[in-house]
């Protein structure tokens, strides 16, 4: 490695991956064995004490191809009491005549239309004022949910009061590109994998929009969601664990969901979510330094931190780039990007991560290890893609006005 000035930046750029690879490996494991080993079937959930009646919400913004399919699997729930609240949120397509007549197919379905687009925020609390249930599990409209979803997600929340939120585990159901199978080893091998190590740590960074079940209280105690935040889910996240609510993660439900197969949308579906998690850093930060919050330090350090190592790596990629046409002061010349000592050991590791959570993921899709052999791509691709994307959101972040109504925007749902 460079020995002048650059090597800090350098061992930094090295040494940040490395540790959080071990820590995301190591917090896994140990959730693994502690609680997921243990676990019967998926298909067995355990018995409960009572079975309440859980509203099921689904906000709609333009899914006239997707909404019959979503309904239709929300319908075959298990669980025996449950009602389904559907948004139309001003869709310009055929959502709303898609719903009303399936209204008639499906007597627990009630829609609601908002005649113009409120966006996903305003539909959840318009679902969640109309929701008969104490216990709401949210989805999006393009999703299909595993009819035994609400079963796992609820016997969290009747299991202790101060569970708040419970988030599950989304899988990839559009495979037919690289990207696609890509997605498919990045959601098993590093959400999957993050988000059981920071169950096991404390603090969840955030439910996953697409699938998540909340207690309508807890909700309540933080004034539902904020209606000018690009990501809902991440700031709902935040907000409620600095309420002291507990949230969890159950990998037993899950819920099949369409993800971009383009870089185009790839690239806007990343920007969102960074500018989404740059926005609830900003906006929280100053009370987070307070110490009643001192259990959510580490969630925001590991979010600052990242977005040190996004600019760090561009600095490094820059002075590269610049060193091919000027002559640099060795002090700050980067001779190479390619791999050294130091890029062999983080591809082992990388591929260590992938194998052992994908080996823990086996139990929920079998034939996920067919994916293993196209990760070799997802450091090159993909950390060059967060990189981008935080330096890109966080500006973006930074200058947004607060109070700017966030609204829908009809994403990539890939090559089917």
């Amino acid at each position: 490695m460079n020995g002048g000035l650059l090597h800090i930046p350098l061992e930094f750029a090295f040494f940040y991956p490395l540790a959080m690879s071990l820590i995301w490996m190591s917090g896994g494991l140990i959730y693994f064995l502690r609680w997921e080993r243990k676990e019967p079937s998926r298909l067995k959930p355990p018995a409960l004490p009572s079975y309440p009646l859980v509203s099921l919400i689904v906000p709609c913004h333009n899914e006239g191809e997707q909404v019959r399919e979503t309904i239709a699997h929300l319908a075959v729930q298990t669980w025996p009491d449950f009602e389904i609240i559907a948004v139309n949120d001003g869709s310009t397509d055929d959502t709303g005549e898609q719903l009303d007549q399936l209204m008639k197919e499906y007597p627990q379905l009630r829609v609601l239309h908002l005649s113009s687009n409120q966006g996903k925020a305003m539909g959840l609390r318009a679902a969640t004022l109309a929701a008969k249930g104490e216990y709401l599990v949210c989805v999006d409209g393009d999703a299909v949910l595993d009819r035994y979803a609400t079963h796992w997600m609820m016997f969290h929340l009747l299991s202790s009061a101060r569970v708040g939120a419970v988030t599950g585990n989304p899988r990839i159901r559009n495979r037919s590109t690289l990207l696609g199978k890509l997605q498919v080893g990045e959601f098993s091998s590093i959400i999957g994998l993050i988000k059981r190590a920071q169950r096991v740590y404390g603090r969840i960074f955030t439910v996953s929009g697409v699938i998540a079940a909340f207690r309508k209280v807890a909700l309540h105690d933080i004034g539902y969601w904020n209606t000018d935040m690009v990501t809902e889910d991440i700031d709902v996240s935040w907000r409620l664990q600095m309420r002291h609510w507990e949230i969890r993660y159950e990998p037993n439900a899950l819920c099949w969901i369409l993800m971009p197969e383009t870089m185009r949308g790839l690239w806007k579906q990343r920007l969102r979510w960074a500018q989404g998690g740059s926005e609830v850093l900003l906006r929280y930060l100053p009370k987070l330094l307070r110490w009643r919050q001192r259990r959510m330090w580490l969630v925001a350090a590991e979010y600052m931190i990242s977005l040190v190592w996004s600019y760090d790596i561009a600095v490094i990629l820059l002075l590269w780039l610049v060193g091919r046409f000027v002559d640099l002061p060795e002090s700050i010349r980067v001779p190479t990007l390619l791999p050294e000592w130091n890029g062999v050991v983080l591809g082992i590791i990388c591929m260590l991560q992938f194998l052992i959570s994908l080996l823990i993921d086996r139990r929920y899709e079998k034939r996920v290890g067919r994916n293993y052999f196209w990760m070799i791509w997802y450091p090159i691709a993909y950390w060059m893609l967060t990189t981008a994307t935080s330096i890109v959101a966080f500006p973006k972040a930074v200058l947004k006005r607060k109070g700017t109504r966030a609204v829908w925007t009809s994403p990539d749902r890939g090559i089917r």
